[in-house]
């Protein structure tokens, strides 16, 4: 059954290719040259501009990292170990009895993200994060993260004592 869908889709795939290369074709031939050649140049995706034109990651990128990041219940053990800073995982690994990056001891029943700010200026960018426990308690910390763009987006520092 696998190997009948894998062909099926094996051959949408290549015909729905080949369709799009004659349509492809058919349209440059029928245009001039110069015309042929900036029509076809290929534009950069949405997924691939910055906002920021200095190589800096916005306020929104930075608020879907620290989203993607906590997620519910805070960091898996991969975003632990490639998601955060040297630095922040050395910081970390000296408190094994506390969650340096959830500033508490246990779990949380959820966490939310709140407004980033970014300062160009120290090429930082930071949000509140809100977890939620049991009995109705919440309790605040502060997440920074690098702006540099050129490096993958990573958990730079975190500031319980908000």
């Amino acid at each position: 059954m696998l190997r009948h869908a894998s062909r099926t889709t094996a051959t949408v795939v290549a015909t729905a290719t080949a369709v799009a290369l004659g349509l492809t074709l058919t349209a440059a031939s029928a245009v001039p040259a110069a015309a042929a050649t900036q029509s076809t140049s290929i534009q950069p995706s949405s997924a691939d501009l910055r906002t920021d034109p200095n190589g800096r990651y916005t306020a929104e990128e930075i608020r879907r990292f620290l989203v993607s990041f906590y997620g519910k219940h805070g960091p898996s053990a991969w975003q632990r170990e490639h998601q955060v800073s040297a630095e922040l995982k050395k910081k970390a690994a000296e408190t094994p009895d506390y969650d340096l990056l959830l500033c508490a001891q246990n779990t949380p029943r959820n966490i939310t993200v709140g407004k980033v700010t970014t300062a160009q200026s120290a090429r930082v960018g930071w949000a509140t994060i809100t977890t939620y426990w049991s009995g109705n308690r919440k309790q605040n910390f502060t997440a920074y993260v690098d702006l540099d763009a050129t490096r993958p987006i990573e958990l730079l520092d975190v500031s319980c004592s908000v």
